[in-house]
């Protein structure tokens, strides 16, 4: 007897089945529907091999396939997003020229020399701005340093990566209550 070989059907894809479209070096193109750690950010069209786009990014929602219709969405919704980036830009810039006009005076106690006993930082800053109706986080206050001693200082005030300002900060010596009494006593 002689055995027959058996031949290989060719493998036909599942009905229903779509091949995901090729880019130009061969890999899957995807749209980036989140962002992805060391492959893109959301809405970039990316290229990846196959098995990284069948097994996990599409079952994880991470992507989608890139249509011509996906594309333009996301086109789209980045002039939104842009749009909303300028006008936020503006309030803060709006912002800044409020606080370059503004000038703090915080009190704090201090000896003959001017050299305070404690010292003046970013949370009493932005007490003092709270007062004046300008609302800011202690982060955005950038310090060299604490305040130590009596005088003017320039403190920058960050809003946002492209927008700082420079806000004066008066530290004066706090009236003492000794000094108030010996004052009333004399009239």
């Amino acid at each position: 007897m002689t055995k027959t070989r058996k031949m290989k059907k060719p493998r036909r894809s599942p009905k229903g089945f779509k091949r995901l479209p090729t880019g130009p070096n061969g890999g899957v193109e995807l749209l980036l529907i989140q962002s992805v750690e060391h492959l893109g950010t959301h809405g970039d069209v990316v290229e990846v091999k196959s098995g990284y786009a069948n097994n996990y990014l599409i079952p994880q929602g991470l992507a989608t396939v890139a249509t011509d219709h996906h594309k333009r969405m996301v086109d789209k919704h980045k002039e939104k997003l842009a749009q909303i980036a300028r006008l936020k830009l503006k309030g803060f810039e709006d912002l800044a020229a409020e606080i370059e006009k503004l000038s703090l005076t915080i009190e704090a106690n201090a000896n003959e020399e001017g050299h305070l006993y404690g010292s003046v930082g970013a949370a009493e800053i932005v007490n003092a701005m709270k007062q004046s109706a300008i609302s800011v986080g202690q982060e955005q206050i950038r310090l060299e340093g604490v305040l130590k001693e009596l005088g003017l200082y320039t403190v920058k005030v960050r809003l946002h990566q492209d927008v700082d300002a420079d806000l004066k900060v008066w530290v004066v010596p706090s009236v003492e209550e000794g000094e108030s009494d010996k004052s009333s006593g004399d009239q």
